[in-house]
This record gives C-alpha cells, structure tokens and sequence, in this order.
C-alpha cells in the first residue's frame, strides 16, 4: 500500500525508523505492490453489497476493510472506542451471509470487580446497516462517551484489491452525520439517534452515555452510496419484492455437516444473486467476494445447472442474462459468432491460458437442455433456443477451424490472443463440447429444428477419435491426457480436470448422455481420481501431487477447487463408483465442519492432517457462486432425482450405499411443483411429494 503523509510530512513508512544517511540520497525505489488478501476477515455480502473486516468488528481502513456498493468503498473506516479505549473483542462471526455479529466487552473505569460490566455488540448488515447495542450488567450507572471515528477512501473495490488505496476524502458534516464526495461518488452516514457532537475534520461521531445499571443502549449507523448517473445502469440486488428461487427447501439427514453444509451455501449463493436493473425478475449469480462480485458467464451457468433441483428460476434468468450478451455476428476481432463473453485465465503451469468463453458458449446449450428436463416451460425454452443455436454455430466453427485437427480449442481466442501461445485441445474441453453437440441434438429435435442429427453423428466422432488419441498408456493402466497440442504431442499433466469426463448430462428417461471414456477407461479414472496423488483428504487436488511444478497454493498447480471435487462425487455415483464418491464428499464435509458449512471457492491442497484444518487460500472468494452451488449438489447428487418433465417422468436412483445415512429432501421442485424423496440408510428411495402429473420410476 502506499505510504500516507501526515501533517504535510514526505511519507514515511509506519512502524519503521528513519535511516540515517551518512552521504548522498539516492532515490528510494518504488514498493512493489501487493495484493491484498481477506482469508482472515469476516465479510457480508448481499449483492451488490459488501462489508469486510477483521473478527473484533473494527473498519481500520486496512486492506479490504469497510462497507462497499457497485464496486466502490463507501466506508473504509470505523472504528468505536468506549471511555476513550476499544473494547476488548470476544467473538465475531456471520449470522447469516448478509450479516455478522460481533461482541466486545469494557470494564468501567474504577470498577473493582474483575468481570466487564459492559458489553457492545454490533450487528452489521451488508447493505450498510450497522446497530450498536451497549449493555450494562453491572451495579452501578456507566456514564463515558462513546465515540465513532469515520472515514472513506471512495476507492474501486478492484483497485484496493491489487494493494492501491487512494487517499482518504475530507468529510463534511451533513444532518445526523457525515458526508464525502470524490471520484462521481459521494457517501452519506447517518445517525439515530443523533450524535451529541459531530468532528468533521477528524471524523467522528461523539454520544455521552450514561446507562443505568441493567439497561441498554443502541445506535443506528446507515451508510448509503451516491452515485451520479451513467448511461449504463450497475446491475441491482434482489429486491424486496423479488421472492428467493428456492424459498421452503429443507433437509433432514443422519449426518449433520450435510445439513449444515446445504442450508449455509443456498445462503451464501442467495446472497450473491443480481439482476439486470432494467429486468429485476431475471436473477443470476455474481461470481463471488470480494474478488469477482459481478457477472462471470461460466460461473453463473454453473450455479444454476446445479441449482436445477429447486427450480429453474435461476437457470431461465441467467440463460436470458447471458442472451442477451451473447455475441450475434463474428466480431472485428475475429471471434465466432455465438460466442458468451468470458475473460482468458491462467492454466496452471503445465497448460496455456485458457478463455472462460469457450466454457459458457457450451456450458449454455446444456443448462438450457438440462433446465428443459427440469421443467422450464415450453416457451421460455422456444425464448433461448435461438441463443442455443448460435452457440452451436461456434462449437462448429471452432470445430471446422481447430488447429488441433478433429478437436475443440477455445471458441473465444481471437487470432491476437494466440500469440505466444500454442493452440492446444484439452480434455474437459472436448467432454464440454461432445455433451452441448448432444443436448443441443436434443433440443433441435424435440422443437423441430433442423441439425439434430448431424450434431449427433458429430458426437460420435469426436467420441472415436478421443477414445484412440487421447488415452496414455502407462503402469497403472492408463489415464486421459491433459491436452492435446498442435504438433501432436500429448500434455500428460495428472490434473483433476479429468472430473469433466464422467460429467455426463442428463438426457430423456432420466438417463445420462454416453460420455468419451468406456466402461474400463471410467473404472481407472475412478482409480486416479481416489489416488492420494489427487486426493489430499479434503477434496481433489488441480494438479497430482507428483508433478514437478504442484504447488498446494496454485489455483490450478495443486489448491482443492471444491466445484472440480463436487463434479467428481456426482459423477462417480453416477457412474456406480460410490465408495470413491463417498470418501471425496466426506473430505468436502469434513474441510466445511471447519469453515462454519460454508466452504470457500478453494483452499490449500496440504495433505490432511488428524485435527488440523484445510489452509485457507488467501485469493479464494468467500462465498463463491460455483462452490456455495456445488456443495449442495453434492447432496442432492445422492438422492439420484432424474426427471424428464416433457415426457412426464421423473426417475429415483439414490447412492445405494448411503453415505449420508438416512436423507430426508423437501421443498425440491419438479416441473414448478415441490418434490420431496427421502433415503433409506440402505439406499432405498421413497417419493414423499411429487406432481400429479408425473410418473414416478426408480432403478
């Protein structure tokens, strides 16, 4: 961070002493910066919304500290002292995704007894809300002041996160508190009941307290953005009148962290929802905080794909959000029609960049296959497909084009991005693709388009051609390639990227679509993924730790990414591998026993050790839309509910040996109408709650 300057003094660094020259002053070379990390703050989010701050509760304007909206920071600092002295912080936690607690107690000055008389509890809402609560327990009447010391940056929340801050705005006193302005940005922080003194030039708010003995004392602190208006409007939060997609779920299961673990991330991922200003309805998942509070394509699509088990409301307003954005003509840059927007991201050690566009393009035409099944009705699906059809003129162009014949590269790099890197075809790419040519064959054939067939025979093809050139040989049998380059070498990094292989699709009847490894290929993949090579106890590794370049802290050499592990626990009960499915989830739920039931984007992929927690990674987002989802998933993935609503049908086929025990699901929708199932501890399903219309099945 950059040094402050205080009293018109050049900067000095805090905390160090003056070197003392004996010559000539050489300019002092400029302090790289360094990105801030939050693993240790407690944050709130209610998008687009956010507070950070460290347990006692204290905004020190330090890192991400403070109150944030649309990306700015209406608030990096307030910091409360009672009598003169901060209270001693006893807890803070989260209450619920949008709100925390923190509790700090302050002895009376002159009390002989040892236990505080006092308590201050804050309770601190994302939106801006804070309540501040003293307590008096003891015998005699507390009479200090109470003093709140406020400040603001008005900082980009992108900015602060890459170590910039900007210095501090003057404030003004306005009504019941203080006002800033700077940037196009003004904040506002108001006070019931009013201060008895206001200091605009050292920010503080001043109330002399005196609370009888028993009593109790409150503040209301709101702080509120300004904003002046652009011409294109931020999107919003879910509003007041916006009900939650999955309002009534609940949960019953012989293990509790499942429990836990489910109601805490639909919190999470609820607190992450946006919509577009002009269309409020249409909900869609940010992608998570403080790092990538707003709208990431691929991760979106994939909150909601799993999120289908209570409802399709989410998967019909993203799909129509990315829709809307979608790219309708081949851009100037050279991209292909068709194409949903999506950044270019780093690999990992071993591969090239990648580009998140060729994730979502695909992962668009499943979604929308998938929520159809679900039960999103008919002229929502008629709505999409369009979109759905042009995504597939990209698989196809790409396809056509690759420079890695017979396979799929990224849709989205434009020739200017493809240099200094060599075109490779990867894995999950090409399990991506071969599943959107399927469900899109589906689509176009049950809406009469034409192309369903040739998108099938395609399919097939691209299944021969993976199954001859993608397998390598070795000692243990074999395993997939990473990726395939232009030159034809293979990239034989072990990766859990493999788990995109046994992510099959859901197709008619309940059924899974066919995937591009056979029968065997799957059991030795099964193999690899169970290995302690990937699997490190609390959830698969990005990269085996075998490889020269593993690194436990790599977002893609090493860390567990709880949506890869999730993916891997459906897949493989899926594919009837419930014993290696059983064992990721219960590394998934043990790493969430520890984080409260609410798992963060990743952490460190350090081997497990018997009473110790997972590291945290200090740039993993906390929530994040794809984690909160997936963790979930991972639940509802073992009660096996398939249903194939257009053709009134909906299949039960749970993990027969139960590795939940006895699991109880309601307020699950099938076809907009609740569902309930419940499991057997040994893994017998029954339908408790179901549509009239459906045709209960189970295998």
């Amino acid at each position: 961070m950059p040094a402050e300057t205080v009293g018109g003094s050049r900067p000095m660094t805090p905390g160090r002493p003056e070197p003392v020259s004996a010559g000539p002053v050489r300019p002092a070379a400029q302090a790289r910066r360094q990105p801030v990390s939050a693993h240790g703050d407690v944050l709130c989010v209610n998008a687009p919304a956010m507070a950070a701050s460290g347990p006692d509760g204290q905004l020190r304007g330090e890192g991400l500290h403070g109150f944030f909206r649309s990306g700015v920071r209406t608030l990096s600092r307030m910091e409360l002292r009672l009598g003169g002295i901060e209270p001693l912080a006893l807890q803070g936690d989260l209450s619920s995704a949008a709100q925390a607690r923190f509790l700090a107690a302050v002895r009376t000055p002159g009390d002989l007894d040892p236990d505080p008389a006092l308590t201050v509890e804050r309770l601190r809402h994302a939106d801006g809300v804070e309540t501040i609560t003293v307590r008096n327990a003891g015998s005699r009447p507390a009479r200090l002041p109470l003093e709140i010391t406020l400040g603001t940056d008005l900082g980009n929340l992108a900015d602060i996160a890459a170590g910039q801050r900007p210095p501090d705005v003057p404030g003004q006193v306005q009504s019941a508190g203080l006002r800033w302005s700077a940037r196009g940005h003004g904040a506002v922080v108001s006070a019931r009941p009013s201060p008895h003194a206001v200091l605009a030039g050292a920010g503080v708010l001043r109330w002399d307290l005196e609370v009888q003995p028993g009593a109790r004392w409150s503040v209301e602190l709101q702080v509120e953005l300004e904003s002046a208006p652009t011409a294109v409007r931020p999107p919003i939060g879910r509003g007041a009148g916006v009900a939650i997609p999955w309002p009534d779920l609940a949960i019953r299961c012989d293990d509790s962290r499942a429990e836990v673990l489910v109601r805490r991330s639909l919190d999470s991922l609820g607190s992450l929802l946006l919509a577009d200003s002009d269309r409020p309805t249409d909900l869609y998942a940010a992608s998570g905080a403080p790092w990538r509070f707003g709208l990431a394509a691929a991760d979106a699509l994939w909150a909601a794909r799993y999120s289908l088990p209570l409802g399709t409301r989410l998967a019909g307003g993203t799909l129509r959000a990315l829709a809307r954005r979608q790219q309708v003509a081949a851009g100037p840059s050279g991209r292909a029609e068709g194409l949903i927007p999506g950044a270019l991201r780093h690999a990992g050690p071993e591969l090239p960049p990648s580009c998140t566009a060729t994730e979502a393009t695909l992962l668009f035409v499943t979604v929308l296959a998938e929520a159809w099944r679900w039960g999103l009705p008919r002229q929502e699906v008629l709505e999409l497909l369009p979109a759905a059809e042009r995504a597939l003129c990209a698989l196809r162009a790409t396809a056509e084009s690759s420079a890695v014949e017979g396979f799929v590269t990224d849709l989205g790099r434009a020739p200017d991005e493809r240099v200094g890197y060599l075109p490779a075809a990867r894995c999950e790419v090409q399990a991506q693709a071969h599943r959107a040519a399927l469900h899109g064959a589906e689509l176009l054939e049950a809406f009469g388009r034409p192309g369903g067939a040739q998108w099938r025979e395609w399919a097939a093809g691209l299944r021969s051609r993976f199954r001859e050139r993608f397998w390598v040989d070795d000692l243990s049998g074999g395993r997939p390639a990473a990726a395939l380059t232009a030159d034809d070498r293979t990239l034989s990094a072990v990766a859990c990227s493999f788990v995109h292989l046994l992510d099959l699709g859901l197709a008619a009847e309940g059924d899974s679509l066919p995937g591009l490894l056979d029968r065997e290929q799957t059991r030795l993949l099964a193999q690899r993924l169970a290995a302690p090579e990937l699997d490190c106890g609390w959830g698969l590794r990005t990269l085996s730790s075998k490889s020269a370049r593993f690194n436990p802290l790599g977002h893609r050499s090493g860390a567990v990414r709880v949506h890869e592990t999730a993916m891997a626990v459906s897949g493989l009960a899926e594919a009837g591998f419930e014993r290696e499915a059983g064992a990721l989830l219960e590394g998934l739920l043990a790493a969430s026993a520890h984080a409260g039931g609410r798992l963060p984007e990743m952490y460190a992929g350090e081997q497990r050790l018997p009473d110790c927690p997972p590291v945290p990674h200090p740039a993993a987002c906390r929530p994040a839309a794809v984690s909160t989802a997936a963790a979930a998933h991972a639940v509802f993935a073992l009660a096996g509910v398939r249903p194939d609503v257009p053709a009134r049908r909906v299949v039960v086929r749970p993990a027969s040996t139960a590795p939940l025990g006895e699991l109880e699901l309601s307020g699950l929708r099938v076809a907009g109408e609740p569902f309930a199932v419940r499991i057997s501890r040994i893994g017998v399903a029954v339908v408790e709650e179901a549509s009239s219309e459906l045709q209960l099945g189970a295998r």
